[in-house]
C-alpha cells in the first residue's frame, strides 16, 4: 500500500504548524514546513529577508527542500504522511509577488503529486507577525487566495479546512480523508 501524502497548506498565520504538531503528537507522521529554516540561514549569511531580496533563490531553496521531503516521504510506512506546505505553494507566493519563475518550478510541481490538499483560511484571531512572518494579516488573505488558484491550476481539488479549534480541524480533515481516499 502506497502512502497517502496529505498537504496542509494556506497563508501566513493560518494555524498550518500548530495543526501539524497536535498531528504529529497524535502519532501521525509529518514533514515540516522547512521556510523558517531557510529565512534563519539567510540571516545567518547576512541576507534579513532571503524572499524580499532574491525571491527566485529563496523559492530555489524551498523547492529542492520540499521535493526531498516528497521523496523522502516515499520510505513512509504509514498509511499517511502529512506536509506542512507543498511546492505548488512555492509557484503560488511567486505569482503572489508578480515574479516570473524558471520552468521547471511547475514542472516539478506537476511531475510529483500529493494525494489530497488541505487548505486553512486567513483567521485574523490567532494572526500574528513575528521575525519570519512579516506579512500583513491583508497580504496573508491574498496568499491564501493564490494558494487556492495554484493548487487548483495544478488539477488538485482542495478542501477549505473550517475555522474551529486545533481538535476540530484535525477532525475535519481525518473525517474528510475516511472519505476521498
Amino acid at each position: 500500500m502506497e502512502t497517502k501524502k496529505i498537504v496542509i497548506t494556506g497563508g501566513p498565520g493560518s494555524g498550518k504548524t500548530a495543526l501539524i504538531t497536535y498531528l504529529e503528537k497524535e502519532g501521525y507522521p509529518v514533514m515540516h514546513e522547512i521556510s523558517r529554516q531557510v529565512i534563519l540561514e539567510a540571516q545567518k549569511a547576512g541576507i534579513e529577508q532571503l524572499f524580499l531580496e532574491n525571491p527566485i533563490l529563496f523559492s530555489e531553496k524551498l523547492l529542492e527542500g520540499r521535493l526531498k521531503q516528497f521523496h523522502e516521504g516515499k520510505n513512509c510506512e504509514a498509511p499517511i504522511l502529512f506536509y506542512d506546505r507543498g511546492m505548488p505553494d512555492v509557484t503560488a507566493y511567486m505569482d503572489f509577488v508578480e515574479t516570473v519563475y524558471p520552468k521547471h518550478f511547475p514542472k516539478t510541481c506537476v511531475e510529483n503529486r500529493y494525494t489530497e490538499v488541505f487548505v486553512l483560511p486567513p483567521w485574523e484571531d490567532i494572526y500574528e507577525q513575528d521575525n519570519e512572518r512579516y506579512e500583513s494579516f491583508e497580504q496573508a488573505e491574498k496568499i491564501f487566495y493564490f494558494l487556492k488558484i495554484g493548487y487548483e491550476n495544478y488539477d488538485y481539488k482542495i478542501h477549505e479546512v473550517p475555522v474551529g479549534s486545533i481538535k476540530e480541524r484535525v477532525d475535519y480533515i481525518l473525517n474528510k480523508l475516511k472519505t476521498v481516499i
